[in-house]
């Protein structure tokens, strides 16, 4: 398991805490750092520039190993300015970029030692990333929660592998051992895991949404395009279920215009964000809950160190079968 993840950061096991909207907390990252992997939580879990610069301050004084930040790079946050700036003079041990260009994140972020990952679905956009100076890219696959990609692993990572000449690291899929040892095998540095530590003791959301990703499985995950606009992953509740997960006419309509899909685009995403919010803290009718299929093997609360610890075993048992069946 002493991938380029592990050497280049110094970490136990090429695990990343992956950065969840609502979810990501100091708490989490702080206990990720605790347990031998490295957190990453979004910028625009913080309200305000000061709040997150100051989240930084702490995090910078309690986590005992490397942490990073999650920046959305397009139009849709109006905070990045802001967020760069504290990120500039508070840095951090990496970034993973989204949703945008990280040409200017790369060329502020990048000369104050910070590692610059890049979200990627597809080789055109990994090979775009890496002339700008990426350090390495997150393939994000079809089993990831949130925005998932539309290749499966098994394709994603050996074409990236193939086509690029940085590191590869593979979001999506994960929550077991032997999952952690196939993902690995395919000649990733590491993996980018989320929606199981969702349900962990440290995580801020509602008691509710906590137990439905207890409760449900992969197979009540499905994507809607309600939210962002763009498709995205929740669980199935009888609330997603009575709204549908496909725009209506109207929405379709003017997300398809010219002149107007922009701004149409930016409101339905404020919309979705706000019923993300809502749904994720408090006890409502309106549980929309983002999470990806691997809550399959989610099946009680745990502390973050907890998830780890199973998901290492796991590996540690698949390899020890893997070696016993080659002798």
């Amino acid at each position: 398991m002493n991938t380029w993840l592990c050497e280049t950061f110094n970490i136990k096991y090429p695990i990343i805490m992956a950065p969840m909207f609502l979810v990501s907390n100091k708490e989490m990252l702080i206990a990720a750092s605790e347990a031998g992997i490295m957190g990453c939580a979004p910028a625009l879990n913080w309200r305000t520039a000061d709040e997150f610069e100051a989240a930084l301050k702490d995090l910078k004084e309690k986590c005992s190993g490397p942490f990073g930040i999650n920046l959305i790079v397009n139009k849709s946050n109006n905070q990045l300015e802001g967020q760069m700036k504290a990120l500039e003079k508070i840095p951090v041990d990496f970034i993973i970029t989204s949703l945008g260009s990280p040409r200017d994140v790369i060329k502020r972020l990048k000369p104050k030692g910070t590692k610059i990952f890049c979200d990627v679905v597809d080789v055109t956009y990994a090979k775009k990333v890496e002339e700008m100076g990426a350090d390495a890219v997150i393939g994000v696959n079809s089993g990831a929660g949130g925005h998932a990609g539309p290749m499966p692993p098994s394709i994603l990572i050996p074409l990236l592998k193939k086509e690029t000449n940085i590191p590869v690291i593979s979001a999506g899929g994960v929550g077991t051992g032997d999952g952690l040892l196939s993902i690995l095998a395919m000649g990733a540095e590491g993996v980018s895991i989320g929606s199981p530590f969702i349900a962990t003791n440290e995580s801020g959301v509602s008691d509710e949404y906590k137990q439905a990703v207890i409760d449900y499985g992969a197979e009540d995950i499905v994507l809607t395009n309600k939210i962002s606009g763009t498709p995205c992953t929740v669980i199935k509740t009888p609330y997603v279920e009575k709204i549908g997960t496909q725009q209506n006419f109207i929405e379709s309509f003017l997300n398809k215009n010219k002149k107007i899909k922009k701004y149409a685009k930016m409101i339905t995403y404020y919309k979705g964000m706000k019923l993300l919010e809502k749904a994720a803290f408090s006890g409502t009718y309106k549980t929309l809950w983002c999470a990806g299929p691997s809550i399959e093997f989610i099946t009680k609360r745990e502390s973050v160190k907890e998830v780890v610890d199973r998901l290492i075993t796991g590996y540690q048992k698949a390899y020890e079968e893997l070696i016993k069946k080659k002798s």
